[in-house]
């Protein structure tokens, strides 16, 4: 299952005095569920660059939080500093980054700023993707005149999008904020075989959207051209969303393109690498290897590393660990020093310090942990875990299928189905500690307490709540096993006839997880006050194990059919 995770990169107009900037900051890591990922202060600038990231809805409520203290503790009538700004929290962008689109994350960044007008009278310019007016997608525009315009734009009538255009006391201490939502922004630079930066910059040139400026005979020393209004005229470069410069860096003695990829839809990273690397070649010079600056979410380096599989002709229904590991190599991320995914990939990140997963035990221990006297993990947890086994046996003949000798015509095919094996092992397993997780539930309840009235009606109320949900995972466990039927026959049918009894094997422990979870659906069904829902769920589920039941046995009749 995909987390959902945004981003906050919230700018603060104060980058010397760390008292102050660490009041803002505490304030953000108050917040449950939210990891605050990098401080950046900047004294020159006097302003700081603050990034966290969460699921949607706590990462809102830190950024509103930090806010709420910038106003308190940063005074704008005494702020000085060589970057542009207009408040005390300058901008405060919002960034998807995994299991929510850019769409849904401004209409947050639009909630987020009607919230900071109304609740603490700061006006609000909502720009980039959640920008209400064309031209207010700009930034630059929102912040035109800085702190020091905003009286002169608001009797011009130049109105914020959210609050009043009024200069009062409150504005004068806290100027305005601009908030909005845009992409993920990736800094990257691509290391070359060379120590020339023109060279580099050439390059940088050809392939940044901006392009070169043209010049008379299409010369590279003739005269700039300029169009009727005395701009530049531009020869544009090849890829959208992507600015870049190259330069020199002594620390490792090599020419570099510098660039940032604005818009990863459009340009993905391993996109943008295989043309800088055609650019170079097409000069003599070749891209060594790829330096990401920052973090990046995890589906850039996934989908680097199923395009750089796809070129070749491999399957792609790897698991995670090997696509980040071929990604590292195709990129050549580890050309200048070690790349080290749990420091780079913003998702591993969020997991650091997270409680240890039952998933993340070895065989043995996970064996173990549930031959102990605790009641969980148990009966849905392994039901869970037998649906993901079944899976993977269904990938596995799928990968062997792909890459079979002689087959050669048949590996996206094959390769097609691995991917999907591998999106159904990775549900299950996280449906193996979110069975537990729901007991755990159940458990707590009995912890509440039961004194008074309110106090039963509050822990019945509960107790129901936390019997649905240890209801509702097993049984998404049977509707996800399922699925893994289609797979498992179509691979006893049309795959690697070498390992057709391991795609019957996956028919035999997928029914298992059906089965089993049907158990703890009917028992944890048992205790819902609500019989119409209980027995919808029920209803749903029986009909689940049924439909089980007869594929497992088609799967077997095709794999004894062949090894007969």
């Amino acid at each position: 299952m995909q987390k959902r995770l945004i981003e906050c990169v919230p700018n603060f107009s104060e980058g010397r005095n760390m008292d102050v900037i660490k009041e803002i900051t505490d304030e953000i890591e108050k917040t449950e569920g939210v990891v605050l990922l990098d401080i950046d202060p900047g004294a020159t600038t006097n302003r700081t660059v603050v990034t966290f990231v969460g699921e949607p809805e706590t990462v809102v409520e830190a950024a509103f939080s930090a806010v709420k203290k910038a106003a308190e503790v940063i005074d704008m009538r005494h702020h000085t500093g060589a970057h542009p700004r207009m408040g005390a929290t300058d901008v405060l962008p919002l960034v998807p980054v995994s299991g929510i689109t850019l769409e849904e994350t401004a209409e947050l960044a639009r909630k987020l700023g009607k919230r900071i007008a109304d609740e603490l009278k700061i006006p609000v310019y909502a720009y980039e993707s959640s920008a209400f007016k064309p031209e207010r997608k700009n930034l630059a525009v929102c912040r035109k005149g800085e702190y020091e315009g905003l009286a002169k734009r608001f009797e011009a009538g130049d109105a914020p999008d959210f609050g009043q255009a009024v200069f009062n006391q409150n504005v004068a201490r806290t100027g305005a904020t601009a908030c909005g939502a845009r992409d993920f922004l990736i800094a990257v630079n691509y290391n070359l075989n060379t120590t020339s930066t023109r060279r580099a910059n050439a390059i940088a040139f050809d392939v940044r959207e901006k392009g070169r400026p043209r010049r008379e005979d299409n010369s590279l020393t003739g005269k700039i051209m300029l169009d009727k209004n005395g701009e530049q005229v531009m020869i544009p470069g090849t890829l959208k969303g992507c600015k870049a410069i190259g330069w020199f860096i002594d620390e490792f003695k090599i020419a570099q393109v510098s660039m940032n990829i604005t818009d990863i839809k459009t340009t993905p990273l391993h996109i943008a690498f295989q043309e800088v690397c055609r650019a170079a070649q097409a000069r003599g010079i070749r891209v060594t290897g790829t330096e990401i600056v920052g973090l990046v979410p995890k589906s850039v380096l996934l989908d680097a590393a199923k395009y750089f599989l796809e070129q070749q002709q491999r399957s792609i229904g790897l698991s995670e660990e090997e696509l980040i590991w071929i990604a590292v190599k195709s990129l050549g991320l580890d050309d200048l020093k070690p790349f080290n995914p749990k420091e780079k990939v913003i998702e591993y990140l969020m997991n650091r310090d997270s409680k240890k997963l039952l998933v993340d035990m070895t065989c043995k221990a996970f064996a173990e942990e549930t031959a102990s006297e605790s009641p969980a993990p148990g009966g849905g947890s392994i039901s869970a875990y037998a649906g993901a086994l079944g899976a993977a046996l269904g990938t596995m003949v799928a990968n062997l299928s792909s890459h079979k000798a002689g087959w050669d015509d048949k590996w996206e095919y094959f390769s097609n189905y691995a991917a999907l094996g591998q999106k159904l092992m990775a549900q299950l397993l996280y449906l193996v500690d979110e069975d537990t997780a729901a007991f755990n539930k159940i458990m707590d309840v009995f912890s509440m307490p039961k004194t008074t009235e309110q106090e039963k009606t509050v822990r019945s109320k509960a107790l129901q709540k936390a019997t649905l949900c240890a209801t509702q995972v097993p049984l998404q466990t049977m509707k996800v096993s399922l699925e893994v039927f289609p797979l498992v026959k179509l691979m006893a049918q049309e795959g690697n006839p070498n390992s057709v009894s391991d795609a019957g094997v996956g028919a035999l422990v997928a029914r298992a997880s059906v089965q089993g979870a049907f158990l703890n659906v009917k028992i944890n069904a048992s205790g819902l006050k609500d019989r119409a829902e209980a027995d919808k769920l029920l209803a749903e589920a029986s009909d689940i194990a049924q439909r089980a039941d007869i594929f497992e046995k088609e799967v077997i009749e095709i794999v004894n059919a062949k090894i007969q």
